[in-house]
Formats: C-alpha cells, sequence, structure tokens
C-alpha cells in the first residue's frame, strides 16, 4: 500500500507572499507585541508533501493573526520540498535530500554532512533556539485518528493535556534514523521550561486533516496565552472530550532489506496478545511485546534504518 491511494483533497496555497520576511531567514516571519511574554513559534511543512501546516499559516497570515503578547514566528521549514509537491505524485516531495525532521541533534547540526536539508536546518536554527514554545505541525500516511506526539517528558504529557486536543496522545522517545524538531536542544530537556508539541493532524491530503491542524494551532496558542481569545472561539470547535495517552515502550527499526507487515495496519490497531506476529524483518518475526499492544503509525516506507511501527499501550 503507498500514499497515493489517497486523493488529494487539499490545494497547496501560494506562498511566495511569506518568502521575504523580517527575520532574515527566508519563508520565516516573527510578529511582536510589544507587550512581555513568552516567544512562541509555529513551525508548518518539516515535510513537504504535508500540506495542513501551510494551510494553516496561510489562514492566520490571511487573518492578520498578531501576538497579544510576545512574540509569535511563523515558518515554512522544507519549503524547497513543498514548492515541488505535484498533485499527480503527491508522495515523492517529502524532502529533497533526506528527512529534515532527523536531523535535530548537536552533532549532526555541527558536524561535516551537507544536504539541502541540513543547510536549511543550520540556517533556522538560531532561530529555533529563541523560541520558547514550538508547535510542529504535521501529517500522516494513513487516514487514522490524529495524534499529539509529546515526546517522553513529563513537562511534555503535561503540555498535551493542558491543551486538551486532539483526543490521542503519544508520549515517545522518536526514531532511531534521528532526531525529531520537536525533542531539540531545550525542548528535549528536562531541566528546561522550554517546550514543544508536534501534531500529526490526519492523512496528508484529507480536507479535514487542514481543520484538525489549524483548531490545534489555535487551541496551542491560546492556552499560551498569545492571541486574542476572541479569534479562538470564532475559529474552533466545541470544547473537547477526555484525552487518551498512549506510551511508547518500542521502536521497530527496520534492519534487513525487505520488511513485511502481516496486515494493512494503518495505526490506533489494539493487539490483544503478547506474542501476535506483526509482521517480518526479513526472516525475523516481529512480535507485540504485551497484551493490548496499540500500534503508532506503521510506516509504507519500509527501508533500512527506518521506523517500520512504535508499540505502545494506554496510560492514566
Amino acid at each position: 500500500m503507498s500514499d497515493d491511494i489517497y486523493p488529494v483533497e487539499l490545494t497547496p496555497p501560494d506562498i511566495s507572499a511569506y518568502q521575504v520576511g523580517n527575520t532574515g531567514i527566508d519563508y520565516a516571519t516573527t510578529f511582536e507585541s510589544g507587550v512581555a511574554g513568552p516567544h512562541v513559534m509555529v513551525n508548518a511543512v518539516t515535510h513537504g508533501n504535508e500540506l495542513c501546516g501551510a494551510t494553516t499559516l496561510d489562514y492566520l497570515f490571511h487573518h492578520d493573526l498578531r501576538p497579544t503578547r510576545g512574540k509569535l514566528t511563523l515558518s515554512f521549514a522544507n519549503y524547497m520540498a513543498f514548492l515541488r509537491f505535484d498533485a499527480a505524485y503527491p508522495a515523492t516531495s517529502r524532502f529533497v535530500d533526506e528527512d529534515f525532521n532527523r536531523l535535530w541533534s548537536a552533532d549532526v547540526l555541527d558536524g561535516d554532512r551537507d544536504s539541502v536539508e541540513l543547510v536549511r536546518a543550520r540556517e533556522m536554527r538560531p532561530l529555533i533556539d529563541q523560541a520558547d514554545y514550538l508547535l510542529d505541525i504535521h501529517s500522516m500516511q494513513t487516514s487514522i485518528a490524529p495524534l499529539m506526539l509529546a515526546g517522553p517528558l513529563e513537562k511534555g504529557r503535561a503540555f498535551a493535556r493542558a491543551i486538551g486536543y486532539p483526543e490521542h496522545v503519544v508520549l515517545d522517545e522518536g526514531h532511531a534514523a534521528g532526531r525529531r524538531m520537536r525533542d531539540y536542544a531545550a525542548f528535549g530537556d528536562p531541566a528546561s521550561e522550554k517546550n514543544a508539541l508536534l501534531i500529526e493532524a490526519g492523512q496528508h491530503w484529507e480536507e479535514s486533516t487542514a481543520d484538525v491542524a489549524l483548531e490545534t494551532t489555535l487551541r496551542f496558542l491560546d492556552h499560551l496565552g498569545v492571541i486574542d481569545p476572541e479569534f479562538v472561539a470564532e475559529n474552533t470547535a466545541d470544547e473537547p472530550g477526555p484525552q487518551k495517552f498512549i506510551e511508547v515502550t518500542a521502536a521497530v527499526t527496520i534492519r534487513h532489506d525487505v520488511f513485511t507487515f502481516a496486515e494493512a495496519y494503518v495505526g490506533l490497531e489494539v493487539i490483544p496478545k503478547a506474542g501476535t506476529v506483526l509482521g517480518h524483518d526479513g526472516d525475523e518475526p516481529v512480535t507485540t511485546p504485551y497484551d493490548d499492544c496499540v500500534l503508532i503509525m506503521p510506516s509504507r516506507r519500509l527501508l533500512p534504518g527506518q521506523t517500520a511501527v512504535r508499540l505502545g499501550r494506554f496510560v492514566e
């Protein structure tokens, strides 16, 4: 199964008007309120084929959203890949050279490697270092309920709980292939008050995914007290219901050239029995480690070194 079985319901917005902002960094704009408060950052298109973040930022720009205190930065991270998006081949513009969301550790950013994405990450790094709070907007390969990825720390769990949306919150370490932006530097430091979240708003190209991305962004900004609450009320749905937290205990990293799943999993399946075969990495079976194992974001990009699926369980 591949990404392109899903129709493209979203139209990528024209973001050319946002190229020259006021930060000295292309496609990054910071609005200052002149009132003391946090520096809050909302980031889109970390992956170029994930349209909902660009749609959300375009909406905020068109509505002249400004912070009531502190600073608000709106950024289009991997705009190079996003500008290559082709609705006829929607899965091919995830990145140019490598995954932008696996680069966020000092050894990689300060290292000798080079790529289109690394150049951009190094360019954005000083701006991200300034941010107190970050929301990184993503979408998923399959059509399932949205997921808030809060990381492994208690501060991330508390942040997601305070926002209260969406229903499912995933507590996880990320990927063996590299560190995500939401885990970068102080965001991943339990001693720091800086905090970050990553929203997986739905299937890449479903219209409802853009609605979830906007709803999440406005609730994020409202919780931090940096925008007009009337604007939030006018642009969000009714108060959400209770949340469910899923603690990831393992990530299945592919080690062989061929990985196959036993079934066409899409995510959030609960496998009742420990020892159930989920698939095979080469000839080696991959099984559930405990009863009621929850599958998180099984991948369609089954390549060595990448995450095939994350395994978790519901927690209080």
